[in-house]
């Protein structure tokens, strides 16, 4: 007899139908065969499946099987093929009588003893299964609030073969697992940091407002102990909420990559990646013979930090120049193509020299200027042409430190960008654009219109620091920050002034 049942395989971050089909089949001898590109995972999966029907009850088919996973020319991996599989054998051996494979999908691992284990990218599939008509999933029950994010589909939470087993046969009726959105939201939508704990810096905390509020990437030099990576992880803090789009977004690729945190079905978070200086290309922007995403990709919607940027390889910081472009990272290989998202905001720090104190009254520094030069060497130019703003974070004074009053918090700022970002949205409302990091030249032309003194004041700004064409749209798109931020409809000369001072590495800052 011939069973096909509705699946899911893991490409990437995306869910690719497959079909799998049983037959069982008189012969001498009792055989199984596997067919339709497997890999180890799914090849080992036969023993395991066997042993779990046997511990659940039932009847191990004494004849031939064909098993096919169907098309044949993708690739198939990780073991969430077990319950399909296992279904497909009741079927196909008349054990189970089922009308409803063809309306309900189904995925997941078997124990030995028939019991279900969670599975990686079960978010991913829930959505594919939505996108083709499917009128619900068969997940493990560890599974099953993730896959219910996915609105307008029956998400049936399984523990064991048996459960799974009855539910098709229409011996157990089970209830979808309700999607709880606007809770999870409430639940994990908080912060435990905030900008009022960093004391002074209050010229930074500028500079990561107008950040935060028109999407630019951002680099802070200054000594050890100065706050840079104090005021780096309060940054989503102020940035705007995950919309429940983003949040899906980001959560299938945590999902894929089986690294959800527990009782965290969904990121309500903007995510905050800090990679260690020693991470490969691979780790950084994603790839493998079949390709999975990287940290880049991990940041999505939310904050990437490469702290003490100097220490990474040149050849690792030189892969981002795409993506910080594009907001998605392609990765190639013989067979296939693949893209991953990457919209992320980069904020890298950095001391000024190999010893840190260059520039600061307080200590010494004695490092040469080649020292310098070759510390500096490792960031090339077109990597800080793609940072929009670089400031400098001076060590704190003790006065600033023993102050009683707090500094400027997050709600404040948030406030702010707020303001500019809603500006932006009403800008940009029919352009893909949303933010003004994001702007084209075309937009950046009809945006950003300047009057007579603000066309000299960035001509001579240009002449003189020697800007790129690219650093001049740069200066742009931050003045038209500043002055969302400020409330003002045309770009000023202060706001020009401003957005040119935070080009500090442009400055010579290191003669």
């Amino acid at each position: 007899m011939l069973a096909k049942l509705h699946t899911f395989s893991l490409l990437g971050i995306d869910a690719l139908p497959v079909e799998v089909e049983v037959d069982v089949s008189p012969a001498a001898m009792p055989k199984v065969i596997l067919v339709g590109l497997p890999e180890a995972a799914v090849k080992e999966s036969i023993h395991r499946i066997e042993r779990a029907l046997v511990n659940s009850g039932y009847v191990r088919p004494q004849n031939r099987v064909v098993i096919n996973l169907a098309p044949a020319e993708l690739p198939k991996q990780a073991a969430s093929f077990d319950l399909p599989i296992a279904l497909g054998l009741l079927a196909a051996s008349e054990q189970l009588d089922s009308d409803t494979f063809d309306r309900y999908t189904a995925v997941g691992e078997l124990a030995l003893d028939g019991s279900t284990r969670p599975i990686k990218g079960a978010l991913s599939m829930a959505m594919a299964a939505a996108q083709n008509g499917a009128r619900g999933i068969v997940v493990p029950s560890a599974n099953a609030h993730e896959a219910a994010v996915v609105e307008g589909l029956e998400v049936i939470a399984v523990d064991s073969l048996t459960q799974a087993t009855a539910f098709f046969a229409d011996q157990l009726p089970i209830e979808p697992t309700p999607s709880r959105l606007d809770e999870l939201f409430d639940q994990l939508g908080g912060y435990e940091v905030d900008f009022a704990d960093v004391r002074g810096q209050e010229m930074a905390k500028r500079a990561i407002t107008l950040a935060a509020a028109g999407g630019h990437n951002l680099l802070m030099i200054g000594p050890p102990g100065s706050g840079k990576t104090m005021l780096a992880k309060r940054v989503p803090t102020i940035l705007p909420s995950l919309s429940a789009e983003e949040s899906i977004e980001t959560s299938r690729i945590y999902s894929a990559l089986g690294k959800l945190p527990d009782g965290k079905p969904l990121l309500a978070r903007r995510p905050h990646r800090t990679p260690h200086h020693t991470i490969s290309n691979a780790g950084l922007v994603g790839g493998g013979s079949i390709p999975s995403p990287g940290e880049i990709s991990l940041a999505h919607n939310g904050v990437l930090f490469l702290d003490e940027l100097p220490e990474f390889n040149r050849q690792t910081l030189e892969v981002l120049r795409q993506p910080l472009e594009d907001g998605h990272v392609s990765i190639c290989r013989a067979l296939r193509s693949t893209d991953f998202p990457a919209d992320f905001m980069l904020i890298a720090s950095l001391n000024p020299c190999p010893c840190g104190y260059r520039n600061d009254s307080r200590r010494d520094c004695h490092c040469s200027i080649p020292q310098v030069e070759r510390y500096m060497s490792k960031i090339s130019g077109p990597l800080l042409d793609r940072i929009d703003l670089q400031i400098e974070v001076p060590a704190v004074s003790f006065n600033e430190l023993s102050a009683a009053a707090d500094g400027t918090d997050s709600r404040s700022m948030q406030q702010q960008v707020s303001t500019a970002r809603s500006c932006q949205t009403e800008r940009f409302a029919k352009s893909k654009s949303r933010t003004n990091a994001q702007m084209s030249s075309r937009e950046l032309r009809e945006t950003c219109t300047l009057d007579t003194p603000c066309h000299k004041l960035l001509e001579q700004s240009v002449d003189r620091l020697g800007l790129s064409a690219r650093a001049h749209d740069k200066v742009l798109r931050v003045a038209r920050t500043i002055a969302d931020v400020d409330g003002a409809d045309s770009i000023d000369v202060e706001h020009i002034s401003e957005a040119i001072n935070y080009r500090m590495l442009d400055r010579q800052f290191w003669s």
